[in-house]
C-alpha cells in the first residue's frame, strides 16, 4: 500500500516544454486532491477556482498570498480580479496544458488559506 502524496508538500520543478500535459484522467485524479472549488476547464487544459470576499481589502491579501506562493515555485497563475471576487486560472504555456506544478501551486493555497 502506498502513502497517499501531499501535493502542498511537493516543490514545482521547471518546464520548459517537451513533456505531455497531464490527459484528463489523471488531471480528475489529481483534482480530487484540491480542496473544494477547483475546476477542470472545457478544454481539460486548465484549473480554475474562483474566490468570493467580504471586500477588496481580503481580496488584495488573497492575490498577495497567491503572489508569494507563484514566487517560491516560480510557477505563476492567471488572476482576475473586481472589488471582491476572484478567478485564479493555473495552465501550463510550455506544454500548452497541464502539468504537475499546476496542481502543486492550487494545493499549497488550498493549505495556506482556508475559505
Amino acid at each position: 500500500m502506498t502513502a497517499e502524496i501531499d501535493l502542498s508538500k511537493k516543490k514545482c520543478v521547471p518546464c520548459e516544454g517537451g513533456i505531455d500535459a497531464i490527459d484528463k484522467e489523471q488531471a480528475l485524479v489529481l483534482l480530487n486532491k484540491l480542496s473544494k472549488g477547483w475546476k477542470l476547464s472545457n478544454d481539460n487544459k486548465k484549473i480554475i477556482k474562483e474566490y468570493k470576499f467580504k471586500n477588496h481589502y481580503e481580496l488584495i491579501a488573497m492575490i498577495n498570498l497567491i503572489a508569494w506562493i507563484s514566487h517560491r515555485e516560480d510557477h505563476h497563475p492567471e488572476i482576475l480580479f473586481s472589488y471582491s471576487n476572484l478567478t485564479v486560472t493555473y495552465y501550463t504555456y510550455a506544454i500548452d496544458g497541464l502539468s504537475e506544478n499546476d496542481f502543486i501551486c492550487a494545493a499549497k493555497i488550498d493549505n495556506s488559506v482556508r475559505l
